[in-house]
């Protein structure tokens, strides 16, 4: 299973958006630039998230995105399932008489374990993490 361009820069969306979770909405113009991603493909990707109430839209001159739903409560795989589809390293993955399907089904059964035990609020803290350690100190 190869996650794609639209699960990827989703979920950057989803994870920024969760980053600014209560402090109002954000620009998709800001993630963008911030981001160095294309606004013209995020827009693309707004709308399955929304409408599965993941995000929700604010109109108006300081309008922008935001989380439906606390950080805690959204996983990766909601956000991969909604922009990627079925969590499967093959298809054809329903059918139990291929030789080597207990193999995949275990592949499959192990990738929406990390996926849906991983919270937007596990990322978050995890990029946290990650840029505390990134700072060089002098003495």
């Amino acid at each position: 299973m190869k996650i794609s361009t639209k699960g990827r820069y989703g979920l950057t969306v989803v994870v920024v958006l969760g980053s600014k979770y209560g402090e109002g909405p954000v620009p998709l113009r800001q993630i963008a630039e911030d981001q160095s991603l294309s606004e013209a493909y995020l827009e693309q990707l707004i709308p399955p998230l929304r409408n599965q109430g993941i995000v929700k839209s604010v109109r108006g001159a300081y309008g922008g995105y935001m989380l439906a739903k606390a950080p805690e409560e959204i996983t990766a795989g909601d956000v991969i399932r909604i922009l990627e589809g079925p969590i499967q390293p093959i298809e054809g993955l329903d059918d139990t008489d291929i030789p080597q399907y207990k193999l995949w089904k275990n592949i499959a059964d192990a990738v929406k374990e990390v996926l849906d035990t991983t919270t937007i609020a596990h990322l978050i803290q995890s990029n946290e993490e990650t840029e505390v350690n990134n700072y060089m100190f002098y003495i």
